[in-house]
């Protein structure tokens, strides 16, 4: 709300779910209509979203969330198993861990069963993380930037020596967080710059959300009449040969009038 103000907004509606998404499409008594609609949301808001778009825009459908994680043999098992368990968390959250050390996949399994019995809420940790996570054990850590690309996550962990050296090799993620004191759970509430993020290898073609979300392009085109003659005989050829000479006669109507108006001076 103090970002809100700082940035001139003087209404602000304490309204969720479906039913709000439908509000801000449409409008109501209370609520004008909007332009755009964007942020986090449930299933059921984001299934909203996808049913409103093109009566307002929309950032994206997201979700569930996810994280990949890549580590090598040098990685801490303990938060390795965190970082999983708190995707988990989401209840459903995709959780992915990506390494060649063998040993390292044998600790953070062990790291997982004992955490697990901390949590408060372990049975539905463990229930999704049994059901979407996985760990993949490759061959090198080529392998590992290989599938990271492929999937193209929303949230990249990288937890290696170099990290750096692993993210100048990444194409497609949503955010990347790098070494081993840069948890998901940082982005999430303090850290930014945006957890608005694409998933379910949407971040090979699209972006967090950002204030670019809320600009937008207008082309202004303007020919002279010299201009506009010279260009008719493309116009003619691509009109005739799509089948559409009410294109081309909008062009030439206008050069009938130059030649009228040059005849008669």
């Amino acid at each position: 709300m103090v970002a809100a103000r700082e940035a001139g907004v003087h209404e602000i509606y304490k309204v969720g779910g479906a039913q709000a998404i439908a509000a801000l499409a449409f409008g109501t008594e209370t609520i004008p209509k909007v332009d755009k609609i964007v942020g986090p949301g449930n299933v059921f808001v984001t299934i909203a979203k996808k049913e409103v778009f093109g009566y307002a825009g929309i950032d994206m459908l997201a979700g569930p969330s996810e994280v990949l994680i890549i580590a090598d043999d040098l990685a801490n098992p303990s938060f390795v198993a965190s970082d999983l368990l708190s995707q988990a968390e989401h209840t459903p959250g995709i959780s992915i861990l990506v390494t060649f050390s063998e040993s390292l996949v044998e600790k953070v399994i062990r790291e997982l069963k004992q955490q697990l019995s901390k949590l408060k809420r372990s049975a539905d940790t463990k229930k999704y993380l049994a059901k979407f996570g996985v760990i993949f054990l490759t061959k090198n850590i080529d392998e590992c930037i290989e599938i990271a690309n492929t999937l193209a996550p929303e949230h990249l962990q990288i937890i290696t020596e170099n990290p750096r050296n692993i993210q100048a090799r990444i194409k497609h993620a949503g955010a990347i967080f790098l070494g081993p004191y840069t948890p998901v759970a940082l982005g999430d509430y303090i850290a930014g710059p945006s957890h608005v993020l694409p998933t379910s290898g949407t971040a090979r073609f699209s972006s967090g959300l950002s204030v670019n979300d809320f600009l937008k392009r207008t082309s202004v085109i303007t020919y002279s009449k010299s201009a506009l003659k010279d260009t008719y005989q493309d116009v003619l050829e691509i009109s005739g040969a799509e089948g559409l000479d009410a294109h081309s006669r909008s062009v030439q109507i206008r050069l009938n009038l130059l030649k009228e108006k040059a005849k008669a001076n």
